[in-house]
């Protein structure tokens, strides 16, 4: 017969071997590093056109998805998927900056070179087949293709300067959920375009770009430009400026579909804040963001001429915080539309 004292040696035993196995993990457990947050990762994307292949960057979230998407659209000239300008010495890197800060918050988002600009050079038609909407119609295709991916959610257009006005009319032609205007004019390019010259030009050749802007304005190319102002109405870039003048930031805005976010920087030396205050009045229901020490390149960078010039070229100045938290929350709340024909 098994006494008593025989079970408790077999627990006691058990016991102990339990609690050096206990110990064992906790020993093991204490070792290990803790897990690394996982990181958004940034992959190449591209948009095969009829005349040439558009490459871009997607910034994904390390959270599940799906993820709401900004399609950011650089501004005017060689500016490229990161908001730097090749007429500018050293990099700014805002559209770049930008996206990186949207995806640590949980947005994904898609910047590419436009047509003729850095990786998408060789996509570029010739100057005088060049217009406006191939700008516009590119940037609707990538809402387009990006609508397909399962990965996202809602799509935001955010058009940065110029590329506001390309974003408006992208947004309506491809039906995105929303658009964002961030540091644009208002005005017709023309007008802008008139105001700049005026006080650059002589008299006798400020006549002459005013007989030609006017001729182009109701659409028609025009000969007999002065040598001095060939660089800016030379034969060539004449169809583009018909194409592009024919539009007003203030008419087009009231068109692009869903929810509209206006936002502005009080130091911006490039597009006055009033600007975005007529693009507000043209769209009363959009939400309007006047961001304190901004400036163009969405940096916080007072109005010192010296401090506006270096930011232009110093990558290591971030994106206006507010900024940020403004789009985010802004995003949170877009819903996706109903598909329109053809989007």
């Amino acid at each position: 017969m098994v006494g008593k004292g025989f079970f408790d040696g077999c627990v006691l035993m058990i016991l102990r071997i339990a609690l050096g196995f206990l110990i064992l993990l906790s020993a093991c457990g204490s070792a290990s590093e803790p897990p690394v947050p996982a990181q958004p990762t940034e992959s190449a994307v591209r948009l095969e056109t009829a005349t040439g292949t558009l490459y871009g960057s997607l910034l994904l979230p390390s959270s599940t998805g799906p993820h709401p998407l900004v399609l950011l659209h650089a501004g005017s000239g060689p500016t490229d998927r990161n908001g730097n300008s090749a007429l500018v010495p050293g990099t700014n890197n805002s559209l770049k900056l930008l996206a990186e800060a949207l995806a640590a918050r949980g947005i994904a988002s898609v910047r590419y070179d436009k047509r003729g600009v850095a990786a998408s050079a060789a996509a570029a038609p010739s100057e005088s087949d060049l217009r406006f909407d191939t700008y516009v119609d590119d940037a609707a295709a990538w809402v387009r293709q990006l609508r397909m991916d399962p990965r996202f959610g809602t799509i935001t257009l955010l058009g940065h300067s110029e590329g506001a006005l390309i974003g408006m009319l992208a947004a309506k032609q491809a039906r995105a959920d929303a658009f964002i205007s961030v540091a644009a004019p208002a005005r017709r390019a023309s007008d802008i375009l008139r105001e700049q010259l005026r006080l650059q030009l002589s008299a006798e050749l400020w006549q002459d770009s005013e007989r030609i802007l006017s001729e182009l304005e109701q659409g028609r190319t025009t000969g007999n430009v002065p040598p001095a102002l060939a660089s800016l109405f030379r034969s060539s870039v004449q169809p583009y400026l018909i194409s592009w003048f024919r539009y007003v930031p203030t008419e087009e805005i009231q068109r692009a579909p869903g929810l509209a976010l206006i936002v502005h920087g009080t130091t911006d030396v490039q597009v006055s804040p009033s600007e975005a205050e007529a693009l507000k009045q043209a769209r009363p229901d959009a939400e309007l963001l006047i961001v304190e020490g901004m400036n163009h390149v969405l940096k916080m960078v007072p109005l010192n001429p010296a401090r506006q010039d270096a930011s232009y070229s110093d990558p290591s100045l971030p994106v206006a915080p507010l900024l940020v938290e403004r789009v985010v929350g802004f995003t949170a709340h877009v819903q996706r539309l109903p598909r329109g024909p053809g989007s």
